[in-house]
């Protein structure tokens, strides 16, 4: 991607603009939290919002790169480097840091301390890390996972493994004995006694599973349209984490649909959705979600336009879905996943991605979408055909006979919610959001200025209330 094209993206993760230097505190959130989490760029002379390149004065250049090293040296604990350079766009200068992931995490202002002054990238903004992050980013630190830690609370031998036991039998012919326990990092030894790790834990049935990890489950739905407001069926899977794909996978199978296609003299069966790929988008989320954040479990959602899959924990900073085609292996989970493969449950190493970009191939009619939302991971597989009548946008907003004055100072997003609320005035914040594929708090900001401008109007309230389109002739 060249830079051009670079400034036109959306802040992220691994981006941000601004139009000047930062005040101090702001600079070095941005820079700690990219060296905790995926390593990002900031661009210096870019006005973000509407994206403008203003540029700096070539006479200060040299000064501001001086001043910037200067300050994340100054206030950024352990040492950041960052590479500064100075870059060109149309006679344009502009000031490009670079920060990558660092290898001393987990790093944090000088100022505040660890505790405090820990910050980790989510989305576009800066997050003050919480202390179970911090704890992770020191793991990281120790190249060591949160499923390899050991609990302590029971001799390994006293945890019900049984039917997890069965199971293993089941799918591998062999006996889950104490040496392959060991063998699969299940238990390890300290100070001369085997200890139950984590992963243990989860894969039991035994009452500490419930104690230390209660949200280690998964909540189905089936709703009634496009909104979570209404459940047709829902159902929890709080079984042990070997048996909870097939659980989620046959509640999903129970809610589509599969017809009959004919082809020459065959007859040919097909599901609605690409179902070895949802299988695979389940499995990943069990995976290589994070056991380490409470208070959050996993999620299956299936809508009359869409399947969506939840899971807790920040897509791995080495992983991109950009690029489903390439195999990437990098895991969260360093135990559970080798005892997945083990049990056949998932494919071969960084072959998860790519099974489903193969499978989506033949599926034209279904979209494929991913979002990182706050501390969790969701994907979607949307049937496109489901809003076919109104996604002609030019078509629906010439209805609207939307003059050229505003026409021109509305962005895309903004004429999507037009064209969609003027073909359902009772659509939520909440169905917009769906619709057009971002957040909540994304549409809020576009509806914002459409209503600053006495464009739109909510009448009633936000549940209930009507959308009223104003000022468009």
């Amino acid at each position: 991607m060249n830079l051009k094209e670079t400034i036109k993206q959306p802040e992220g993760r691994r981006l941000e603009f601004k139009v000047k230097i930062p005040v101090v505190s702001d600079l070095a959130k941005t820079i700690v939290a990219f060296a905790n989490d995926a390593g990002g760029i900031l661009y210096i002379g870019v006005k973000d919002d509407p994206r403008e390149i203003i540029g700096l004065p070539e006479d200060d250049l040299m000064q501001i790169d001086e001043k910037l090293s200067n300050f994340i040296y100054d206030h950024c604990y352990p040492v950041i480097v960052p590479e500064i350079s100075i870059v060109n766009i149309d006679e344009k200068y502009l000031i490009k840091v670079q920060i990558y992931r660092g290898n001393n995490l987990p790093y944090f202002l000088k100022s505040k301390g660890k505790k405090e002054g820990t910050y980790i990238r989510v989305g576009s903004s800066n997050r003050q890390a919480t202390e179970e992050i911090i704890t992770d980013l020191e793991r990281q630190k120790r190249n060591t996972t949160f499923d390899a830690e050991l609990l302590f609370e029971k001799p390994f031998q006293e945890i019900d493994i049984k039917g997890f036991t069965q199971f293993f039998k089941d799918k591998t012919g062999e006996e889950l004995k104490e040496n392959i326990l060991k063998k699969l990092h299940l238990i390890a030894p300290y100070q001369d006694e085997l200890k139950t790790t984590n992963a243990l834990i989860l894969f039991s049935d035994d009452e500490l599973r419930k104690k230390f990890f209660p949200y280690a489950k998964i909540e189905c739905g089936r709703f009634k349209g496009i909104s979570n407001e209404e459940f047709i069926d829902q159902k929890t899977l709080d079984s042990n984490i070997s048996l909870q794909a097939e659980g989620a996978y046959d509640f999903i199978l129970k809610h589509i649909n599969k017809g009959a296609t004919v082809k020459g003299v065959y007859t040919e069966n097909r599901w609605e959705y690409p179902i070895t790929a949802i299988r695979e988008a389940v499995r990943n989320a069990i995976v290589h979600r994070d056991y380490s954040l409470t208070g959050k479990d996993i999620k299956v959602a299936v809508y009359d336009d869409m399947i969506e899959i939840t899971s807790p924990g920040k897509l791995l900073p080495s992983i991109d879905f950009k690029e489903m085609e390439a195999r990437q292996s990098d895991i969260r989970n360093k135990v559970i996943a080798p005892v997945f493969k083990k049990l056949g449950l998932i494919d071969q190493w960084g072959n998860g991605l790519k099974l489903i970009s193969d499978e989506l191939k033949a599926y034209p009619e279904i979209g494929f979408k991913w979002f990182e939302k706050g501390m969790q991971f969701q994907v979607q597989f949307i049937k496109k055909d489901f809003y076919k009548a109104g996604l002609d946008i030019n078509n629906q907003l010439n209805k609207l006979e939307l003059n050229d004055e505003i026409r021109n100072k509305l962005g895309d997003t903004e004429l999507e919610i037009l064209k969609l609320v003027a073909e359902n005035e009772n659509l939520t914040i909440v169905d917009l959001g769906k619709k057009i594929g971002v957040s909540v708090s994304t549409i809020n900001r576009h509806l914002k200025k459409l209503i600053d401008s006495d464009i739109l109007r909510r009448k009633g309230s936000k549940k209930s209330g009507t959308w009223v389109i104003l000022n468009v002739r």
